[in-house]
């Protein structure tokens, strides 16, 4: 994210996305009732007296609009923001009218927000510094092959294939069969890699994702020079790439990644509660309960429970976050395009780790 100007005592930040990433983060920093401006095209009737009117023609044009909702359309690479319009040319007209704004990579925009949470703005301070690496995953063992691209928002599952295997008394068979099954899925590995050429990490059961790294060295040398990573997990396929980012495995080959971060807290969360100890909380009644006695240490909550919330209860979720910014508490807003996230939501979407255990 490329921040071109921030006046917070305004209320305003101008940025420009330059990831599919960053879009994700403006997905989640716009809310409704903000002001977005950004050009657009938009249809004027040219209507002279005395004359049937003409057909409409569009023009470009900066405009700003009172944010209603927005809409996350990672197919085609871009958020609609939809709202009424408040800010436009007088001679395009159209105050008080109804737009959507399609914002997407490269292109520049405005956000006004009335107040800017601290955690809003280390969110796109963080995405202005870091440029968070992308990261192929490929799962493999004898049954099932799987390639996914790991972002900050979560996994994007680009390829998941069951097969079946000769059995290892039919040894002859088996040898041909893998060599096969290591061609296909390696052809398969490529054509998710040559976009990016980022690193990839193998993971697997047994002997088989060895074997496939072997391989990969013998056929592939370039995809084989960026395998930053081999390891072990008990699950195959999207179930392997899901366990080894919960279990931590890939904490140092992904440190900068959000998605792993995030598990990681969630995981924690979920690993005290099964513990049955009081340094944690979870609903927005106890997590309420927990920042009032200034017991939180670290805020978790959903980007689904901030966007969809209703005013009320956005402006409930906005005091907790400020009382446990007040009190030298982080936050983490998790996205639901992951596991952690689904997880999250599970617990009513809100959940605190604890400095103290309260009662």
């Amino acid at each position: 994210m490329k921040i071109l100007q921030m006046h917070l005592k305004k209320g305003f930040v101008k940025a420009v996305p330059q990831s599919l990433d960053d879009l994700w983060h403006l997905y989640n920093l716009i809310y409704r009732g903000d002001q977005v401006y950004a050009k657009t095209t938009r249809e004027i009737k040219i209507q002279e007296e005395y004359a049937r009117p003409q057909r409409g023609r569009r023009v470009t044009v900066f405009l700003g609009l009172r944010v209603e909702r927005v809409l996350w359309d990672r197919s085609l690479n871009r958020l609609r923001v939809h709202g009424v319009i408040s800010d436009v040319p007088e001679d395009i007209g159209g105050v008080g009218s109804h737009h959507t704004l399609n914002v997407v990579v490269d292109q520049p925009l405005t956000i006004v927000k009335p107040r800017w949470l601290k955690h809003q703005v280390d969110r796109l301070e963080r995405a202005s510094r870091v440029e968070t690496p992308l990261v192929v995953l490929a799962s493999i063992d004898d049954e099932e092959f799987a390639v996914a691209v790991l972002r900050q928002y979560g996994l994007e599952v680009k390829l998941e294939k069951r097969i079946r295997l000769p059995g290892k008394l039919e040894a002859e068979k088996r040898d041909e069969a893998v060599k096969g099954y290591f061609k296909e899925a390696l052809h398969s590995l490529r054509e998710v890699w040559a976009s990016l050429n980022c690193p990839i990490v193998i993971l697997g059961l047994g002997f088989v994702k060895n074997g496939f790294v072997r391989y990969v060295q013998d056929e592939a040398k370039d995809v084989a020079a960026t395998i930053a990573d081999v390891k072990s997990v008990n699950s195959s396929g999207v179930a392997g790439i899901n366990e080894a980012v919960r279990s931590g495995v890939l904490t140092k080959t992904l440190r900068h990644a959000r998605m792993a971060e995030e598990t990681l807290l969630v995981e924690e969360v979920l690993a005290r509660l099964g513990k049955g100890t009081a340094n944690v909380a979870y609903g927005l009644e106890e997590v309420t309960r927990a920042t009032q006695y200034g017991a939180v240490e670290k805020l978790l909550l959903t980007d689904s429970m901030l966007r969809e919330s209703t005013d009320e209860k956005r402006t409930e979720l906005e005091k907790i976050m400020r009382e446990v910014e007040e009190k030298s508490g982080r936050i983490t807003v998790v996205s639901t395009e992951h596991e952690a996230g689904n997880k999250l939501q599970g617990l009513g979407g809100i959940a605190a780790l604890l400095r103290f255990q309260i009662g």
